[in-house]
């Protein structure tokens, strides 16, 4: 019986219901798990997104792309496949793709993190026969502090800064990253500026009713400004600031999970790293998936042979998912065969 999920060389496919997920290719249908631009890509003739995605997708793939959207746990059939979406936790309507077929149910995580935040809806674990899970944090090494520590940290270098005459910069990627610092700043401190390539994306975050502090807009600063007291927010990829000339003294700071590691605690240039990641870490990454209580887990995206072969080391059916086409391998994903009724599942798909 033919796969009810397969890579192809347009990427992760689904033969039934005539669909793709986070396509590498240019295709006539893609579901998209979220905006970032490793799963959402321009030129696809039709997509599907969560409606909370709707905006930030827009911005990544064109404000006149043909973009269908679904409410989170709202079931829809593609050609017999049940499709449905339910909260990735990585950054505004982030999405999970549930597809059953004749009783099987597969999920597609794409990018999570069970951490909460106030930035996005939490994720939801679901249960399912085949969970396919990123591993981009997949070791025991990488376990993430409260958010509420790290923004404390960040507030209270934002303070030390002010009281040495440094204005503070802090580095983050502009959808998604940037937003979840900005939740978490006290605007008491001092003025809160952005890189002009980040306000789209907190704008879109506004109008979703994300509640963040309110931002001056980089281009809009007068010229007579107490740099000392700011707070920057900016990408990392900023090469030439426009702040450069402007702003004497600096401290600047990036946040990632990656900083997590001795010998990656100042990225690039920075001052200081600040382990605040949008990704789950090892426990939580183990945690999720025996909450889907999957009989087979499919590695994705970062340290998937170290995953897997932990996974197996505990009796569990576990295997990479190749992030690529090769045309020496075999290509299923999720089988159909022995399907199961839909009620061994335990009834509602959230646990």
């Amino acid at each position: 019986m033919e796969e009810l999920l397969k890579i192809t060389k347009s990427g992760l496919y689904c033969p039934h219901g005539d669909f793709y997920i986070d396509p590498w290719g240019k295709v006539d249908r893609a579901i998209v798990t979220h905006a970032h631009s490793d799963h959402a890509r321009p030129g696809m003739k039709r997509y599907l997104c969560s409606d909370e995605s709707e905006r930030v997708l827009r911005l990544r793939v064109g404000q006149n792309a043909p973009i269908d959207t679904l409410p989170f746990g709202q079931q829809i059939d593609i050609n017999g496949v049940k499709v449905s979406l339910h909260p990735a936790g990585h950054i505004i309507g982030s999405a999970q793709v549930r597809v059953e077929y004749q009783g099987k149910v597969a999920v597609v995580s794409g990018d999570y993190k069970t951490q909460p935040d106030r930035t996005c809806t939490p994720f939801e674990p679901i249960r399912c026969h085949t969970f396919i899970t990123e591993s981009t944090f997949g070791l025991p090494i990488y376990q993430w502090p409260l958010e509420s520590e790290i923004f404390s940290q960040i507030n209270r270098w934002w303070r030390q800064n002010q009281e040495v005459g440094k204005t503070s910069i802090l580095m983050g990627y502009s959808l998604g990253k940037t937003q979840r610092a900005l939740s978490g700043l006290d605007p008491s401190i001092g003025p809160i500026i952005q890189h002009d390539a980040i306000v789209p994306y907190t704008d879109a975050y506004r109008m979703g009713g994300v509640d963040l502090p309110d931002t001056l807009r980089f281009s809009d600063i007068p010229t007579r400004f107490d740099w000392r007291q700011a707070m920057i927010i900016a990408t990392p990829g900023s090469n030439a600031p426009p702040w450069a000339g402007k702003v004497q003294a600096v401290s600047s700071a990036f946040m990632s999970g990656w900083t997590a590691v001795r010998r990656t605690k100042k990225r690039g240039s920075a001052d200081k790293g600040f382990i605040l990641s949008d990704h789950v870490d090892w426990p939580s990454l183990l945690d999720a998936i025996a909450e889907t209580r999957a009989e087979e887990i499919l590695v994705t995206h970062g340290y998937t042979r170290e995953v897997v072969r932990y996974l197996l080391e505990q009796g569990l059916d576990a295997r990479e998912l190749p992030t690529h086409w090769s045309d020496e391998e075999p290509k299923p994903v999720a089988s159909e065969s022995e399907p199961a009724d839909s009620e061994e599942m335990g009834g509602p798909e959230s646990v």
